[in-house]
């Protein structure tokens, strides 16, 4: 086999768009060169290049290729043009199965041959989330101007390379590359991947993102620890500075004191956002007055002026910051109250501020139902109404991402400010939900509000869409309730169709946590409840009793009696009302009543008091005098009366058993 190698040089390309360029380069080798039966397939990519290389075969395999054509009898016509397009005539036609067959061997086609095409129009016309036109033409589009392409086939004997005439737009192949542009700068010829890649690192480039960004973790880690601090290592941020850099040096650099006396989120985003800063804690956890950041070149002077250049742009960043700190805060978090009349949140809902209004009503709502303390009422019924403020500040204004968090600072030191601080979470499925009943009270309030408000305009998610991102406020509502094991009854406060999307994704997230959404129904169905809590421990109940050795013998009686109800339920109606003790003759039958009879009082008082592991560990002694049953009594007996009264004992034992849940919805 031979090693296919190519290599695109251009301008600086966005960090967030390498890897998927790389991985559509790969996905299009392999589709246009499949008849080299492509192997070993390597990419590489970085902020001046991506690359990719693979093990192919010097040449096509030959085979024999058969092209079905026109049917006999078919006009001559349609013959001849079969003939003429495939270069042939009728001596190489044969016939099969009714219809004429051009059978003939496809030669051997050298590798080149099928890399230069269609294989470079691909590569040509990759797509870019965003592109620019360049060139003198004008039209050839690309993220960023190109520079070079290296485009070469060596064998495996490694005795000669062959250059591939590979031109992507208006740039022809040099089977040449360069190096750091500072560092190294210089052309060098390129012969096969292995060469390339070590004569890069030779001349300050790291070829291999998965190294450069093991080699800035590392770096970072021992950057900080010089000065005995730990790194705030962000993988997105260590990911989008793998994409900028090509030789990672990595440096410490100090941070003003005055500085240090913004929040932590207002510093800590800003050198992310505007710097592509990293920052430290020292030893007792605290964020220390150090950031650490990435350089692109080794500097001989050690980084000292890399370093005091970056730290002159980050107090220039911060002062900004410090000056909206500053303003902000000169007015109390009501005064911007006002301000939010003038912003829109949707059309048809209503400013932010009449949303303000909703969210205070609500949280006071949510916190009675709580039933917590007088004062944490009022809290929370304060917090919801300021809770949008800071959207109209300063800070916010600069820091979107600060939302929320920069109000809890404004809103001070107290339960009010906490409470808004924590209001958006959960923000994902990993971020942690609010803690205590008025932060709970709020951050609820919010997203009902905003569910509640869309089911009532009609715009509800659709297949995929989601705009206003309610299946993420509906999963937010279910964590921060049974997280908190808050209980809360909520059609009242969502309406119904809300709660029926509620528990929609809760199905859903029982799903993705390889849980069985079935126990759900089953409970759901049995016992209709909008106290997710409730619910919950109704099914983790079910759950615990349906992993027991006896389930299987009791949920197949269920099974075994809901049918033979259901056939004859058929014929003559329900078998409902007592059942007659004097007409018990077997022994099984007698058992099993008695049996229902002691459950049947037993399991509602573990019911009344949500004692459900109490009620399944009941209703679990019924799994022998059901299996005792089913074995020595016939059901459908020659006596009318036996048979009547049978019945009604099968739909005692159903009815019992579904006031602890519908084991008809049941899978398996």
């Amino acid at each position: 086999m031979a090693e296919f190698f190519l290599e695109l040089f251009s301008e600086e390309i966005p960090a967030r768009m390498q890897a998927g360029a790389a991985a559509e380069l790969e996905r299009l080798l392999k589709t246009h060169l499949m008849p080299l039966n492509p192997q070993n397939v390597r990419t590489w990519y970085g902020p001046r290049r991506i690359a990719i290389a693979a093990d192919i075969l010097s040449q096509t395999l030959p085979f024999e290729e058969n092209i079905r054509g026109p049917r006999v009898g078919a006009p001559e016509g349609a013959i001849k043009g079969f003939l003429t397009k495939n270069n042939t005539s009728s001596d190489d036609l044969v016939e099969r199965d009714g219809f004429y067959c051009l059978r003939r061997l496809v030669p051997s086609i050298p590798a080149h041959g099928i890399i230069s095409h269609p294989f470079t129009v691909e590569v040509w016309k990759l797509a870019w989330p965003k592109s620019m036109r360049w060139g003198q033409s004008g039209r050839f589009t690309w993220v960023r101007p190109l520079r070079r392409v290296a485009c070469v086939l060596s064998p495996a004997d490694g005795e000669f390379v062959m250059d591939v005439g590979f031109p992507v737009g208006p740039i022809m192949n040099t089977c040449s590359s360069e190096g750091h542009r500072f560092m190294a700068p210089g052309v060098f010829g390129v012969r096969n991947a292995a060469q390339w890649e070590a004569e890069l690192e030779q001349r300050f480039v790291i070829a291999s993102a998965e190294r450069r960004r093991r080699l800035i973790e590392d770096g970072l880690i021992n950057a900080a620890a010089s000065k005995d601090l730990t790194i705030v290592l962000d993988s997105d941020l260590i990911e989008e500075v793998t994409g900028l850099v090509e030789w990672p040096v990595c440096l410490l650099g100090t941070i003003e004191p005055r500085q240090m006396e913004l929040p932590p989120e207002v510093r800590e985003l800003s050198m992310k956002v505007n710097q592509r800063y990293f920052a430290t804690r020292d030893a007792s956890g605290r964020p220390a007055p150090y950031f650490a950041f990435v350089s692109n070149i080794e500097a001989s002077d050690g980084g000292a002026t890399i370093i005091a250049g970056n730290e002159r742009v980050l107090r220039a960043r911060l002062a900004d910051a410090e000056h909206f700190w500053k303003t902000d805060r000169q007015y109390p978090l009501e005064y911007y109250l006002e301000r939010l009349k003038l912003v829109t949140f949707h059309a048809k809902i209503g400013t932010q501020f009449e949303r303000a209004l909703r969210i205070e009503c609500l949280a006071r709502e949510i916190a009675e139902r709580l039933g917590v303390k007088t004062a944490d009422i009022e809290n929370a019924a304060k917090a919801g109404l300021l809770c949008k403020a800071d959207l109209v500040t300063g800070m916010v204004g600069e820091f979107p991402e600060l939302q929320g968090i920069i109000g809890g600072y404004y809103a001070g030191d107290n339960p009010v400010g906490e409470a808004i601080r924590a209001h958006y979470q959960p923000k994902g499925p990993i971020d942690s939900v609010p803690r205590g009943n008025v932060a709970c009270a709020v951050a609820l309030a919010d997203k009902i509000d905003t569910l509640r408000e869309f089911f009532r305009i009609g715009e509800r998610p659709t297949g995929s869409g989601d705009p206003y991102a309610l299946r993420r406020m509906a999963l937010g509502i279910i964590r921060i309730i049974l997280e908190n094991e808050l209980r809360l009854e909520l059609i009242p406060l969502v309406g119904p169709d809300a709660f029926e999307f509620i528990i929609e994704r809760m199905r859903v997230k029982l799903r993705a946590e390889g849980r069985r959404f079935d126990v759900l129904n089953a409970v759901f169905y049995a016992f209709p409840d909008d106290d997710l809590t409730r619910i919950v421990k109704r099914a983790e109940a079910l759950s615990t009793f349906l992993a027991s050795p006896f389930a299987t013998t009791l949920v197949g009686g269920y099974r075994r009696a809901s049918n033979i109800l259901r056939i004859e339920e058929e014929k003559d109606g329900p078998h409902q009302g007592d059942v007659n003790a004097d007409l018990l003759v077997e022994e099984a039958e007698f058992t099993l009543n008695e049996q229902l009879d002691l459950i049947s009082s037993t399991i509602q008082v573990w019911l009344d008091q949500e004692e459900f592991v109490m009620t399944m560990i009941n209703l679990s002694n019924l799994w022998q005098p059901v299996d005792a049953f089913f074995k020595d009594v016939t059901v459908n007996a020659d006596d009318p009366a036996l048979r009547r009264n049978r019945l009604r004992l099968l739909a005692k034992l159903r009815d019992i058993m579904h006031r602890v849940a519908d084991f008809s919805k049941l899978e398996g």
